[in-house]
């Protein structure tokens, strides 16, 4: 072995290519927002998820006003992953969108550094509790407005004014179904959750 051979070994160690960091992100929202959408749009592998019919008595309580050809709910999470770039690995988690599924939430969202919060500006409403989640756990979120038939009912302002977040939240519009959008409002989250780790 020459002088040189174990400098050769240690150099080509160091330079070798580390895995991705993994990444824990959340996606959340009311009931038919656009969740399990969102995830099947992004992730770069076969999306895990926890569909389960409609049935007459979840018809009964779930609200189908708005989304009338909605025929399955996600019962327990979405589950996809995306990489960001060679260093940075996202891992997607959806939560269930029903109140009495809400139980999960503390375990889903553990360990995440941010979350998505999809809206429907036709039911704000309905996207309440996830926003009251994130604010009461102190988790990095954006408000992620849902562009359903390709456009909105309310201004950004204006869903801000209803859901009295702060300036700090990001409001943005995006296309659950396109993955460029996607990606782009789960950057906002990324560049607020590591602003947040700096400061």
């Amino acid at each position: 072995m020459t002088p040189t051979e174990p400098l050769a070994r240690n150099t080509a160690a160091a330079t070798a290519v580390r895995p991705p960091l993994p990444v824990k992100m959340v996606i959340a929202g009311g009931f038919g927002v656009g969740k399990t959408t969102a995830v099947g749009a992004i992730s770069e592998i076969e999306p895990l998820t926890t569909e389960a019919s409609i049935t007459e008595v979840a018809a009964g309580v779930d609200d189908l006003t708005h989304t009338p050809r909605k025929t399955t709910t996600t019962v327990a999470m979405d589950f996809g992953c995306l990489t960001i770039d060679p260093t940075l690995k996202l891992y997607l988690f959806g939560t269930p969108g029903q109140e009495r599924f809400g139980f999960m939430w503390d375990d889903i969202v553990e360990g995440a550094v941010g979350g998505l919060v999809i809206v429907d500006t036709r039911r704000l409403d309905d996207c309440y509790a996830a926003v009251d989640y994130f604010e009461h756990k102190d988790i990095p979120f954006a408000v992620a407005v849902n562009a359903f038939d390709g456009r909105v009912e309310h201004t950004l302002e204006e869903v801000r004014w209803a859901l009295d977040v702060s300036a700090g939240v990001p409001v943005v519009v995006f296309d659950a179904r396109e993955q460029g959008s996607v990606r782009d409002a789960l950057l906002v989250v990324l560049e607020l959750a590591l602003a947040r780790a700096g400061s």
